[in-house]
């Protein structure tokens, strides 16, 4: 008698694709990691406070003339602490109205989970549906700008921005900028607020990523 033929057995487990998470964990951790470096680069440039609020280097400007040159130059010298006093108003006018610190929060997630660290082989499926990159980008700028302009929270971001300017531009003229040495690779005339974060890395990686998935 003949033995009875051996069906062929499969792994199923080594078969079946491994599933991959919904999010780019490693994009997602060196987001993290250039942004943490950025801002410990950007940190490292502030001044001392005390030199920020030296009382005897305070007079009133002679002219809007003078009122410029000095804003320019206490910009390109106090430009990390005035980015922080901006950054400081506007933590306390979104901490003073928690909804709207929610909704932002909400549309920040929204954008870094749905979109910008997802995986490109996972497909976005909402209620049975699936959502090209396309579609889920232009679902999420509708959603910033509704959110942005038709909303208190548009409001709430101008005020807090217009004050923080404000304040740092009442600063930069009074604060007579006599005993500032600025170092001669970043002259007051190129220098802004902001320009240190127009340097990072965590900007360019966020810009590739978008970039790589449009």
């Amino acid at each position: 008698m003949s033995s009875p033929a051996t069906l062929p057995v499969t792994n199923q487990q080594a078969t079946q694709p491994q599933p991959q998470p919904p999010i780019n964990t490693h994009a997602f951790r060196t987001f993290l990691s250039r942004l943490s470096s950025s801002l410990r680069d950007g940190l490292s440039q502030r001044r001392p406070w005390l030199e920020l609020a030296d009382r005897s280097s305070f007079a009133r400007p002679d002219s809007l003339t003078d009122s410029i040159s000095r804003i320019r130059k206490n910009l390109a010298y106090f430009k990390v602490n005035y980015a922080a006093i901006v950054s400081l108003v506007l933590a306390f006018s979104l901490l003073s109205h928690p909804f709207s610190l929610l909704v932002l929060l909400s549309l920040l997630g929204a954008w870094m989970f749905l979109y910008l660290f997802r995986s490109s082989d996972q497909p976005l499926v909402i209620f049975g549906r699936g959502f090209s990159d396309r579609e889920t980008l232009l679902g999420l700028v509708v959603a910033t700008v509704v959110v942005v302009f038709m909303t208190s929270v548009g409001s709430l971001l101008t005020s807090a921005l217009t004050v923080g300017v404000a304040v740092v531009c009442l600063h930069g003229a009074f604060r007579v900028p006599d005993d500032l040495f600025l170092d001669e690779q970043e002259p007051a005339a190129n220098a802004g607020l902001l320009s240190f974060i127009g340097n990072s890395a965590a900007t360019s990686a966020a810009a590739s990523v978008v970039a790589g998935r449009v």
